[in-house]
């Protein structure tokens, strides 16, 4: 329970942070898919720690190594087992809070639902945990490849440095050009000197991931109760640090009337689009052809590098020093992340989809 997030496209993570390994078993990837290596180890590298002087400076590659569900580089429609073993733990960083409850984090909740908890970097409850998520969901993408499906995601806000341009006059391919992933080269300078401030500050602060999905067929999603936005709601407010979730117009939309809002449908050839698209791609949950945006709130990392007051598990009153290994802002790192939830999701619905009908 918990552990698990999918359908028939279903993947399940293990491992601490500060344990052996972490890894993923998925299930549900049809046989006979290519797996490029190569990609998902793109993709590792991408989210990985100690990238650049604004992430953590934890040092691990991140390699993988596929155990099982794979053979002459193809998916054999068994379950793919992937492992990443930790190389630079340093578990003594976290001694000091071995009984104490550092605000904002799981601390406190995890010992009170199980009577026990991993102190070190927060144990399953750490952000770490997401590597699992991102090998998983280089096989997602690589599947989304057959569809000509496409899910890219950059930073588009930190702290109140924000991108007031809509993605559609970007080159999104410039996200990658610069360490804070913003396709805007003149605010991803500011973006990156406020986080260097704030880190230097020994604080840390949050933002913002926008994310764009083009190609996605016509018709999926279900229903009521899994309808699409809700499943990438889901799978978005499942990642570490996230406090928000908004598609197409989002909360803007309230400020708009009706007649402004409305998708007008129109003929383009034999493909029926949308004028506007305020949507967001989804409409009664299922989507409509269009592009699918979503964007997703990142609250300031829990741990900070100055004293705060909290208490111990005996309840008495305590101050928790700041230690160890921390991101001054994690959106940076967060972009793969998204991509890889969103893909996760997209690929589900589209093997969902072929399930409802002949």
């Amino acid at each position: 329970m918990g552990n698990s997030f999918g359908k028939l496209f279903k993947i399940t993570t293990f491992g601490e942070s500060h344990g052996v390994a972490l890894g993923v078993t998925l299930e549900g990837c049809p046989a006979g898919l290519e797996i490029d290596e190569a990609k998902i180890r793109l993709e590792m590298q991408r989210r990985k720690p100690g990238q650049s002087k604004i992430t953590t400076q934890r040092k691990e590659e991140d390699e993988i190594e596929i155990l099982s569900g794979v053979f002459e580089g193809k998916s054999t429609g068994t379950p793919i087992g992937i492992v990443i073993r930790n190389a630079d733990q340093k578990s003594k960083d976290y001694s000091h809070i071995s009984d104490k409850f550092r605000p904002s984090h799981a601390d406190y909740t995890y010992f009170e639902k199980y009577g026990i908890r991993d102190y070190r970097g927060g144990g399953r409850s750490s952000a770490r945990e997401t590597a699992a998520r991102v090998a998983a969901g280089a096989i997602a993408k690589q599947l989304l490849d057959h569809y000509g499906v496409t899910v890219q995601a950059f930073v588009s806000q930190v702290g109140n440095l924000k991108l007031e341009k809509p993605y559609q006059e970007l080159n999104l391919g410039l996200a990658e050009e610069n360490i804070v992933r913003c396709p805007d080269p003149e605010l991803a300078d500011q973006m990156i000197q406020l986080i260097d401030e704030v880190r230097l500050d020994r604080d840390t602060i949050g933002g913002v991931v926008t994310c764009v999905i083009k190609n996605t067929p016509v018709g999926i999603g279900e229903p009521v109760f899994d309808r699409l936005h809700a499943e990438l709601g889901k799978a978005m407010l499942g990642i570490n640090a996230v406090k928000g979730f908004e598609y197409g117009s989002g909360f803007d939309g309230v400020t708009m009337r009706g007649s402004q809002h409305n998708d007008a449908f129109i003929k383009e050839g034999d493909k029926v689009k949308t004028k506007t698209n305020f949507s967001g791609g989804i409409q009664g949950g299922i989507s409509n052809g269009e592009d699918i945006y979503f964007r997703v709130a990142f609250k300031p990392v829990a741990t900070i590098m100055k004293d705060q007051e909290s208490i111990n598990e005996a309840g008495e009153s305590i101050t928790v020093s700041g230690k160890g290994r921390h991101d001054p802002c994690v959106v940076p790192r967060a972009v793969p992340i998204v991509e890889a939830m969103a893909a996760l999701v997209i690929a589900d619905n589209i093997i969902l989809a072929k399930s409802n009908k002949l």
